[in-house]
């Protein structure tokens, strides 16, 4: 019995120091997104020289991270304990290639545009973008996992610097996947529309779903949007048809995601419930 005793009292101990440890789950890498996990946990900031992000923290200590597509070589985190305690540690982040990509043939307009009519346009689409991506909503549909909207050909990667008729503009925030004009596309996880339609100057007609958490998917250049503001929709539905509106050669879907107005490469959702996790040491 004494002997039994002893092991439980070392299966406790072990268990607390593991509860109380740092996991990060993905790779430390620009434009990925990332999980931390921490029992005890109630707010993880990360900190480098471009800003200063806050991320709320699930019941079960989970965390969900975006790192920008410049973020720098080391970044900052802190994590603030139940108990009032903060721990910091710093990460190492792993660079990333862009690519260039050239595109011609743009009208010119959606390019340097300079009439009193596309400028009015371009600041109603960024004031209901950013009241879009700033959006926060409680729960955790992103738990249910996600899958690529619509197949077909990429034609153009996140995160690629993009040059319209030689002219250098910002670099590319989604995925480019070309298909037919009126395919399908679906939702890429469960979720609550947050933005639907109205025929922006640089996107065309846009959904955006939040999955809760800080969490949003966007869906640029349709054709028409299938679905509207305050809807709820399940992995899989349509909700809407690919196009080309807004700034667009052809026909395609902008697949974007975005978490507490991070932009990071989309494709890192497939494998939200299977990346890799490590315990990270403590900065001293």
């Amino acid at each position: 019995m004494r002997f039994r005793a002893i092991c439980l009292t070392i299966y406790s101990l072990l268990w607390a120091l593991n509860a109380s440890a740092l996991e990060v789950c993905g790779e430390l890498k620009q434009g990925e997104l990332i999980l931390f996990k921490q029992i005890g946990a109630q707010k993880i900031i990360l900190r480098n020289n471009l800003n200063t992000k806050e991320y709320a923290v699930a019941s079960d200590g989970v965390v969900l991270a975006a790192l920008h597509r410049d973020a720098p070589d080391l970044m900052n985190l802190e994590v603030l304990s139940d108990n009032a305690a903060i721990t910091r540690y710093t990460l190492p982040i792993t660079r990333t290639v862009w690519d260039i990509q050239r595109i011609n043939g743009v009208t010119q307009s959606k390019v340097t545009p300079t009439s009193a009519a596309d400028l009015k346009e371009i600041k109603r689409e960024q004031r209901d973008l950013g009241r879009a991506i700033t959006n926060y909503e409680s729960g955790d549909a992103w738990r249910e996992g996600f899958i690529v909207p619509v197949d077909g050909k990429i034609s153009g990667n996140f995160g690629n610097q993009r040059i319209f008729n030689g002219i250098p503009k910002n670099s590319h925030s989604g995925i480019d996947i070309a298909a037919l004009e009126g395919t399908a596309v679906k939702a890429s996880g469960d979720g609550k529309v947050i933005l639907s339609g109205n025929d922006y100057f640089y996107t065309g007609n846009m959904v955006i779903i939040d999955h809760g958490q800080g969490l949003q998917t966007i869906y640029a250049h349709l054709k028409e949007a299938k679905v509207k503001e305050g809807d709820r929709v399940k992995k899989g539905d349509i909700i809407g048809l690919v196009g080309k509106t807004g700034r667009a050669t052809g026909s395609h879907l902008h697949w974007g995601a975005s978490l507490n107005n991070v932009r990071f490469r989309p494709h890192a959702l497939l494998e939200i419930n299977k990346k890799k996790c490590r315990i990270i040491e403590e900065k001293h």
